[in-house]
C-alpha cells in the first residue's frame, strides 16, 4: 500500500505533467498546417462505424498459403542447406542493404573530380599511367561494388527460404489497396516479371482467385521458374498444380498487342544492372498493362529512389504513346503527381510502409515479423476525386484526447497534423484514432495558412 508521501509525490508529478502537456500540444497544434474538415461531402462513412472507415488499408497479420508454406518446408526438408539460419539471415541483410549499381556518367564524374584532386595535392609531374592507376584505386575505395545475382538451384532455395514470406506480405497488401478501393475491379490476366518464387502469383490468388485465369511468370532464372513450379505442384515436379492457368517463360512478351489486366515488378527492378534498363523494362510493361502496374521494392532510400524514377517516367510520357489512349494516374500511394515531397526536403527519407506477417513456420523461424516495404500503383483511366485524400506516412501516435499524423496531401506537401475532437469534429478524430501507417485519413485539407498562436482561441 503507498505512503501518504508516495501519494503526493504521485499527485505533483501527474498534475506537472497535464500541465506540461496542456499548453505544449496546444502550441504544436496551432503552428502546424491543421487539416479543415471531414469529408461529409461524399458521405464516406454511410452506415459504417468509424474503425471501418473507406481509407483503412492495413491489413493483419498475413499467413501464407497453407498449400506453399507446406510445398516450402518439404522442399527444404528434401535438399537441407548446412547452416541455413546463418544463410537466410546474410542473404536478408545483404538484400536489404543493397544499393543500386553507380551509373557510367556518375562514375566518369568521380574519376575527373578525384583526377583534378590528384593534379592539385600531388605531383604534376607524374606520369598519366601512375595518375590513372591513383585514380581507379581510389574510385575502388568509394564506390559501391554492385554485382548480379546469379540464381541457381542452391541460391533459389535459400532465396525462398528468406524472402517468400516477406514478399507475399507486401504484394498481398499493394493487391488489397486496388481491391479494397476498387472492389467491382475483377482481372483475368496478370504478368509477373523477375516473378522468382512466385510469391506474387500466390498474392493474386489470394485476393482475386475467383476472376484471374491467366498468370504469366517472367524470369531469366531457369532454376527459379523451376522451384516456383514445384511449390505450386506442393513440393513436387508431377503434382497437380495449386493454381490453374500459370505459365512460365525466361523472356517478357514481345508484340505489344499482348495486354494484361495486372503487370507487376517486385523486388525485380533493383535487380537489372542499369537505369536504361530499369527504364525499357517499365515502358514495356506500362505498354502491356491495360489497368494497373504495381512495382513493389524494398523500403529503404535507394528502393524509394528508383520507383520515383520510374513513376516520373510514366507521368512524363503519358498519353504519347499511340497504343495509350486512356489517361493514366498514380493509384498509389502517392495523392497527387507532383515531385515526392519525401525526396524534396534537406533529408531525404523512404516513403516506405509495413506489413506484419507469419513467416514459414520452420524451426527456427517462428515469431511474426515487419515487412518494411515501399510501392507505387499506375493505373490507366481517370482518377476518383472522392479518393485524394492525405495518406498516413508514419505510425500514428495516439495521445489522450489528440492524434498525431504525419501526413502526404494531395497539394504534394507533407503536413504533420494534430487531430483532436474539439478542433476537428468528433468524425475526423475518431477516425484518425483508428487509423494506421498506410492508411488514408478521409478530410479535405486546408489551403490557407493555419491561424497563429494568438488567434487561437484558449482552450479550457
Amino acid at each position: 500500500m503507498a505512503t501518504a508521501r508516495e501519494l503526493r509525490f504521485l499527485r505533483t508529478f501527474c498534475r506537472s505533467c497535464r500541465d506540461l502537456q496542456g499548453p505544449q500540444s496546444r502550441a504544436f497544434s496551432a503552428l502546424v498546417p491543421g487539416v479543415s474538415q471531414v469529408d461529409n461531402s461524399s458521405d464516406f462513412l454511410g452506415k459504417k462505424p468509424h474503425r471501418k472507415h473507406p481509407g483503412i488499408l492495413h491489413l493483419p497479420h498475413v499467413r501464407l498459403p497453407q498449400a506453399l508454406a507446406n510445398a516450402a518446408q518439404l522442399l527444404l526438408l528434401e535438399r537441407p542447406v548446412r547452416g541455413i539460419e546463418k544463410q537466410v539471415e546474410a542473404l536478408t541483410n545483404y538484400l536489404w542493404s543493397r544499393h543500386l549499381p553507380v551509373e557510367p556518367e556518375e562514375l566518369q564524374r568521380r574519376a575527373a573530380n578525384l583526377e583534378k584532386k590528384f593534379l592539385e595535392t600531388q605531383d604534376a609531374t607524374q606520369t598519366e599511367e601512375k595518375l590513372r592507376e591513383a585514380v581507379l584505386r581510389a574510385l575502388r575505395k568509394t564506390t559501391y561494388h554492385w554485382q548480379e545475382l546469379s540464381y541457381n538451384e542452391e541460391l533459389s532455395l535459400l532465396y525462398m527460404a528468406a524472402r517468400l514470406d516477406g514478399g507475399f506480405a507486401a504484394v498481398l497488401r499493394a493487391f488489397h489497396e486496388i481491391k479494397a478501393r476498387v472492389p467491382e475491379f475483377k482481372p483475368q490476366t496478370l504478368m509477373d516479371f523477375g516473378s522468382g518464387t512466385g510469391s506474387v502469383t500466390w498474392a493474386a490468388h489470394s485476393t482475386w482467385g475467383q476472376s484471374l485465369r491467366e498468370y504469366m511468370c517472367v524470369d531469366s532464372s531457369a532454376a527459379m521458374l523451376g522451384l516456383a513450379e514445384k511449390l505450386l505442384k506442393g513440393g513436387s515436379e508431377s503434382g497437380k498444380p495449386c493454381i490453374p492457368g500459370v505459365f512460365f517463360r525466361q523472356f517478357l512478351p514481345v508484340s505489344p498487342k499482348v495486354q494484361f489486366d495486372v503487370t507487376v515488378a517486385a523486388f525485380a527492378l533493383s535487380e537489372l544492372p542499369s537505369r536504361a534498363d530499369r527504364l525499357e523494362v517499365v515502358q514495356n510493361l506500362w505498354r502491356k498493362t491495360s489497368h494497373f502496374m504495381v512495382l513493389v521494392e524494398n523500403g529503404t532510400k535507394a528502393g524509394h529512389r528508383l520507383l520515383m524514377d520510374v513513376r516520373n517516367l510514366v507521368l512524363r510520357e503519358k498519353e504519347k504513346s499511340p497504343l495509350d489512349l486512356e489517361p493514366s494516374f498514380v493509384f498509389a500511394p502517392c495523392p497527387h503527381e507532383l515531385p515526392c515531397p519525401q525526396l524534396s526536403d534537406s533529408k531525404p527519407l523512404a516513403c516506405s510502409f509495413s506489413q506484419a506477417y507469419h513467416p514459414i513456420p520452420f524451426s527456427w523461424n517462428k515469431k511474426p515479423k515487419e515487412e518494411m516495404f515501399s510501392m507505387v500503383i499506375l493505373a490507366k483511366g481517370s482518377p476518383k476525386e472522392a479518393h485524394h485524400w492525405p495518406r498516413i506516412t508514419q505510425p500514428v501516435l495516439r495521445r489522450p484526447r489528440h492524434v498525431h499524423c504525419h501526413l502526404c496531401c494531395p497539394d504534394g506537401h507533407m503536413q504533420h497534423a494534430v487531430v483532436t475532437a474539439r478542433r476537428h469534429g468528433r468524425d475526423l478524430y475518431r477516425c484518425a484514432r483508428v487509423s494506421s501507417w498506410g492508411d488514408l485519413l478521409p478530410v479535405i485539407t486546408s489551403s490557407e495558412s493555419p491561424p497563429s498562436p494568438a488567434e487561437e482561441p484558449p482552450e479550457s
